[in-house]
């Protein structure tokens, strides 16, 4: 079920940072031996990608939100962004080289900008002012939201606890863009496909056929087969039910938004309150009836497909969305207080710094 992915991302993630250690020594005894003919040299890796921070404001100093910002690298790479509530709008993963930075907005004259961004630099622009247009008229860039949802989905796809573990649905922009139905199933078929999924619910299937836990599966590779089967349904299941179809419907989006400031007091609670509440699609907070219902539904299904012996109807079905809901409070500590730390590629954004 989902929560069993979730906790089995949490136990691994900490479970994964042995191995830290164990690739710095084998990058060590790979290094050439001195006075041999490789002796000094390396190989060269490829330049270190980029972030680029900035804010757009009107001619008084007063915050532009909403404006469409356009992202041009070396007349090939363009990426689109709008300036959220705050004015300020990030491109992430951006290789090194010159660029561009054009931004519109209704009632104001374009304004450009242009820069050189370096391997690995993380380049605060000057504030962008925007003047009042002399001669006002509406101008459609064709700029989104769905577009500019799907550079952010994007960058959520890319984040892997320690380079391995998907770790797709936290959001590390305060103001990210909600997702519309069809992000929303892509991001949970994403989810489910991932090799490190398949590899996580075979690994829970030989600890419980080796504990004969589900023993009306009997043993063998029949057994193994079978548990297999009824480990990566609760996943597809509890995924696609309160990650994709509950939050389509009632509206709602089924990421956890990284909060990283404040007391850390604060911070316990709101990652425990959000497997209880949730961003609506309208960027307002309500009640996560996805996770909740998602959990209680993925737990009535499972008596399907479970052996007869281990069905125990209504008492189950609320065991196991119990568990479902604190998993995900689980879940969310970790990713406020650990998993950014062992994620290396996640949007470098002062209004999300830890």
């Amino acid at each position: 079920m989902a929560f069993q992915s979730k906790f089995g991302l949490c136990i691994l993630a900490l479970a994964g940072l042995a191995s830290v250690s164990l690739a710095s020594a084998q990058t060590l005894l790979q290094a050439p031996a001195p006075g041999s003919e490789n002796a000094g040299q390396f190989p060269s890796a490829p330049p270190s990608p980029g972030v680029i921070i900035g804010t757009v404001v009107d001619s008084s100093g007063a915050v532009v939100p909403g404006a469409a910002v356009k992202l041009t690298e070396d007349s090939s790479l363009q990426k689109v962004a709008t300036s959220g509530n705050d004015g300020q709008f990030t491109f992430s993963d951006i290789p090194p080289g010159s660029f561009q930075i054009t931004v519109t907005s209704a009632g104001f004259a374009a304004q450009t900008l242009s820069s050189v961004l370096h391997p690995g630099e993380i380049e605060t622009l000057p504030q962008i002012a925007l003047a009042v247009a002399n001669d006002f008229t509406e101008v459609n860039v064709g700029v989104s939201q769905t577009e500019v949802a799907e550079e952010e989905v994007k960058i959520e796809e890319k984040q892997r606890v320690l380079g391995a573990i998907p770790n797709f649905y936290v959001t590390y922009i305060p103001d990210a863009v909600p997702l519309s139905s069809k992000q929303k199933f892509q991001l949970a078929w994403k989810t489910v496909i991932d090799p490190f999924t398949l590899v996580f619910v075979g690994g829970a299937a030989g600890v419980e056929q080796a504990q004969n836990h589900f023993s009306g599966y009997g043993q063998g590779a029949q057994g193994y087969g079978k548990r297999f089967g009824a480990g990566y349904a609760d996943t597809v299941s509890g995924t696609f039910i309160g990650a994709a179809i509950l939050p389509s419907l009632l509206k709602q989006d089924p990421r956890y938004f990284y909060k990283g400031t404040g007391s850390k007091t604060s911070r316990f609670m709101y990652a425990v309150a959000n497997s209880f509440i949730c961003k609506g699609d309208n960027g307002h907070w309500q009640p996560n009836y996805s996770n909740v219902l998602g959990s209680l539904a993925a737990g009535g299904l499972s008596n399907l497909y479970y052996p007869a012996n281990d069905r125990d109807g209504a008492e189950l079905t609320f065991e196991n969305a119990a568990l479902g809901i604190g998993a995900t409070a689980v879940a969310n500590i970790l990713q406020e207080f650990v998993i950014r730390k062992l994620t290396p590629k996640v949007p470098n954004r002062e209004a999300v710094q830890p």
